[in-house]
């Protein structure tokens, strides 16, 4: 899977991604399903699929932490929520409407309109939820 195409992860593989992403070190499956409300035997199908997609380092019992990819893929798709929560803002949504709105999409929204919508936007370094980041992608004209 290229960066080009990781808008094919479902919301729920971004949502487990980014979470995994705000620990530190390895992630048990225990605490990823409590996160979540769900049942451990779905997120450990969930995290094989992503360990087998390169996204994440799985040992079973120890817990999962990001690939390098899965790292990448990370910066990513919170940078890709922040452009898009900004870009809400400003169409009058409020930060909680517009962070609520674009959880419903954002995993449809592929990298290169986010690269062009942060080269529309002069390529900000805050949004709403945090810092953005940039990338070769982005700051190529």
């Amino acid at each position: 899977m290229s960066m080009d195409t990781v808008f094919e992860l479902s919301p729920k593989k971004v949502e487990y991604i980014k979470f995994i992403n705000g620990k530190n070190g390895p992630v048990k499956t225990n605490n990823i399903a409590a996160g979540f409300g769900v049942d451990p035997s779905t997120i450990t199908k969930t995290i094989v699929e992503l360990a087998d997609e390169g996204l994440l380092v799985y040992v079973p019992y120890h817990g999962v932490s990001l690939s390098v990819k899965g790292k990448i893929t990370a910066e990513f798709l919170i940078k890709r929520h922040r452009i898009l929560a900004l870009a809400l803002t400003h169409f009058g949504f409020s930060h909680e409407q517009a962070c609520l709105e674009v959880s419903r999409f954002e995993s449809f929204v592929s990298k290169e309109a986010i690269d062009q919508m942060c080269r529309a936007m002069g390529h900000p370094n805050k949004g709403i939820c945090g810092d953005i980041t940039h990338d070769d992608g982005c700051l190529r004209i």
